[in-house]
C-alpha cells in the first residue's frame, strides 16, 4: 500500500486515524508522514496519499501540486498511483489551498447504484484547531460535534448542506494539517449553529 520506511507501524496507525476520523465526523486525529514530501504537498496529505492511494488509484491535484513536478514524481514513486487531468475521474483528489477547492459538482459525485465511486477530496488546512465553528449531526455523532477548520471556503457550509442533499451520492471530505485529520463524509449534516 504504502512506502513506509520503518514499519508498516505507522502505515497501520495513519489507516487507524483516518477510519476513526471518517466514523466519527468531526473529531481530529493524529497523522504522521514517515517519507516527507516536496512542498506544496503537506505532510498530513502525503500520509493520506501513502495510506489510501495505490496503482488502481486515479489522483487529481490542484493547479500548484500538478505544476510541481517534484510532487508528482514523488506521488507516482511512493504511491504508484496515476494522475489524471479529469477531476471527474479521479478517486482522490489533492487540493493545496482552500482558494483552489473547485466546487463539490467538479468531481464524481457517484451514482445511485455506485455512490461508492464517488471522489474523497483531501484539502490541506493550517489548523484544525480554530475557525468559524462547524456544527455537525448525522451518523457517528452523538448529538452534535463541533469541527472548526482554517481556512475553509467562504461557502463551505452551503457545500456541505448541498452535498448531504445528494447522499448517498456526494463527494467526501479529508481535511489535513501537517499532523491532524479530521472527516467531513457525505453523510454529515450541519446543526443549528448558535453563537457562531
Amino acid at each position: 500500500m504504502a512506502d513506509f520506511p520503518a514499519s508498516v507501524l505507522a502505515a497501520q496507525s495513519n489507516f487507524r486515524a483516518i477510519l476513526d476520523a471518517t466514523a466519527s465526523p468531526g473529531t481530529v486525529r493524529p497523522i504522521t508522514a514517515e517519507v516527507p514530501p516536496p512542498t506544496p504537498l503537506t505532510a498530513g496529505a502525503a500520509a493520506v496519499a501513502l495510506t489510501l492511494c495505490d496503482g488502481d488509484t486515479p489522483v487529481w491535484l490542484d493547479a500548484a501540486l500538478r505544476n510541481s513536478e517534484a510532487v508528482c514524481q514523488w506521488l507516482r514513486f511512493h504511491c504508484g498511483c496515476k494522475l489524471t487531468d479529469a477531476p471527474g475521474d479521479a478517486a482522490f483528489a489533492f487540493v493545496s489551498a482552500a482558494a483552489a477547492l473547485p466546487p463539490f459538482a467538479t468531481f464524481n459525485l457517484g451514482t445511485p447504484d455506485y455512490p461508492d465511486r464517488s471522489t474523497t477530496i483531501v484539502l490541506a488546512v493550517e489548523t484544525l484547531q480554530a475557525g468559524p465553528p462547524l456544527m455537525l449531526s448525522g451518523p457517528g455523532i452523538r448529538d452534535t460535534q463541533v469541527l472548526r477548520a482554517a481556512p475553509l471556503p467562504a461557502d463551505m457550509p452551503a457545500r456541505l448542506a448541498d452535498n448531504r442533499a445528494l447522499f448517498p451520492r456526494g463527494v467526501d471530505l479529508i481535511l489535513v494539517t501537517a499532523t491532524e485529520v479530521a472527516a467531513l463524509p457525505r453523510s454529515v449534516r450541519l446543526a443549528a449553529q448558535e453563537g457562531a
